[in-house]
């Protein structure tokens, strides 16, 4: 080579190319060709000292200041913890229209009859002294499929059993006994009454053949006074 001391070789273990343009790695101080300069193709083990990176928190997108040879995931988990402000303060964005009360709740809370927005805590309208108590409760307003389902639904109702005329009569009659005692009086009563045609069945009766008794003094007591007589002949 007409110039051998011009150019150096590449540092990489598998490259030794000899390149006239060299490069001096600021971390290692090895030196290397254009291919192999930067930290991450010759694998630098002083790359981090010189590679300073700043994590952003992944909330608030935020750089996090972080000294050397601390874990960066250490550096982070603190700022969450402590000084991250994130979207946890926007979550609560429903704020209690209740005089005096800045409580904030995750979802909406509207009273369904003043639709102001109040917490959990003031949600009844007893609680927050509603001005539409003493209103009629505004309807809700259905949709036109929502209005002719219930059209449908409404039709396919069964028509209501008439009434029979004897059931109030029998409700009359029975009063505020139950059936079962309502059954029980009855079957006394047809006893009863049973008993009392029995008895008058035996009493008529008795009667009859006390009519048809012959009584003395009868036929019997005039045979033998014809047979005391003597009749002349």
């Amino acid at each position: 080579m007409e110039f051998p001391h011009l150019g150096k070789h590449c540092s990489e273990k598998y490259c030794h190319k000899l390149d006239f343009l060299p490069m001096k790695c600021d971390a290692c101080g090895e030196i290397f060709c254009s291919e192999h300069f930067s930290y991450q193709t010759h694998s630098c083990l002083s790359a981090a000292r010189k590679d300073v990176q700043v994590p952003v928190c992944p909330l608030c997108s935020e750089p996090v200041p972080t000294p050397r040879d601390v874990s960066p995931d250490v550096t982070v988990g603190a700022h969450i913890d402590q000084f991250c402000r994130s979207e946890r303060k926007k979550i609560y964005t429903n704020r209690c229209t209740y005089r005096n009360c800045k409580k904030k709740e995750l979802i909406p809370v509207s009273c369904t009859v003043c639709r102001a927005n109040f917490c959990l805590k003031h949600r009844h309208t007893t609680d927050h002294d509603c001005p539409g108590t003493g209103k009629p409760v505004v309807a809700p307003i259905f949709s036109k499929t929502a209005q002719a389902a219930l059209q449908r639904q409404q039709q396919r109702q069964p028509a209501p059993l008439p009434v029979r005329a004897g059931t109030n009569v029998v409700a009359a009659i029975q009063g505020t006994m139950s059936e079962d005692e309502a059954l029980a009086r009855a079957l006394a009563l047809s006893m009863q009454e049973e008993e009392d045609d029995a008895r008058a069945s035996a009493s008529r009766g008795s009667g009859g053949n006390a009519s048809r008794s012959i009584p003395v003094g009868g036929n019997a007591a005039s045979s033998s006074a014809g047979k005391d007589k003597c009749n002349l002949s």
